[in-house]
């Protein structure tokens, strides 16, 4: 029993550590496709489509009502006090801040990320990528740099949409619903909000939209397994996508917002 639970901590670790080594040469090698021609404009174009326009309506939805939500919560609360003033702010800094960048990758991720999975994954087990290759072409030039870059811009893009339509929500519920003043939740929003909560919820919605096209793009690259494959593939994809969300954020708030 001792002996089947070493060799499997062993196997986990040495899964692992391969796991890091194919992603890490996998960023290398997008990385260096980004600047090596041809540059396939095309392709790019077609993956902002789809990351980006093509998710914009469930955006839309989980921005609203996460900022109504998010007024809601802060004036029943901050009613207790007699400072409902400041719910513009709290909807503002919390939209800009975390909640836009955090929630549009999420969502993103689930819709996109798993569709990246399932497409490079279908590929590869259909033997798709290797005609490719047989064809001297690149397939992480040609499949995965046009997904990296439309992610990396499109998220920050999706996130300019989700904070506005969510302080937005947050007027409709302060405003409309709870008779609370105009001014003061466009004072207390304007009063609070700097430029850098707004530029460096950017920033993580840019790195969030690498890490989780890159992940998404390397599960599908290298599934294997057939049609089971393929789903452990587009699942592990939302998963670790997720997880590395959640994860980097953390860091990335300490490190942007001091």
């Amino acid at each position: 029993m001792l002996i089947k639970f070493i060799e499997w901590i062993g196997a986990a670790v040495e899964g692992v550590i391969i796991g890091i080594g194919k992603i890490s040469i996998l960023l290398y090698n997008v990385l260096r496709g980004i600047f090596k021609p041809p540059f396939e404009i095309k392709n790019t174009l077609r993956q902002m489509l789809e990351i980006g326009v093509n998710s914009l309506p469930v955006v839309l939805i989980t921005a609203v009502f996460t900022g109504m939500v998010l007024a809601l919560q802060s004036y029943t609360g901050f009613k207790r006090f007699g400072a409902e003033g400041l719910v513009g702010s709290i909807v503002a800094l919390s939209m800009t801040r975390e909640l836009g960048p955090v929630l549009t990758a999420l969502i993103v991720t689930g819709r996109a990320g798993a569709s990246m999975a399932a497409e490079l994954g279908t590929m590869r087990v259909t033997e798709q990528i290797d005609a490719l290759e047989t064809l001297a072409t690149n397939p992480v030039k040609y499949l995965i740099v046009p997904r990296f870059i439309a992610g990396t811009i499109m998220l920050p893009a999706l996130v300019v949409v989700t904070d506005i339509i969510g302080i937005l929500g947050g007027y409709f519920v302060t405003v409309v619903l709870l008779n609370a003043g105009s001014r003061t939740y466009m004072k207390a929003t304007w009063d609070f909000l700097q430029a850098e909560d707004i530029y460096n919820g950017l920033i993580k919605a840019a790195f969030f939209g690498a890490a989780f096209t890159l992940i998404s793009c390397y599960k599908g690259f290298y599934t294997k397994g057939g049609a089971e494959g393929v789903g452990r593939a587009t699942t592990g994809a939302v998963v670790y996508s997720s997880m590395a969300i959640l994860i980097s954020d953390y860091f990335l708030s300490a490190w942007l917002f001091k």
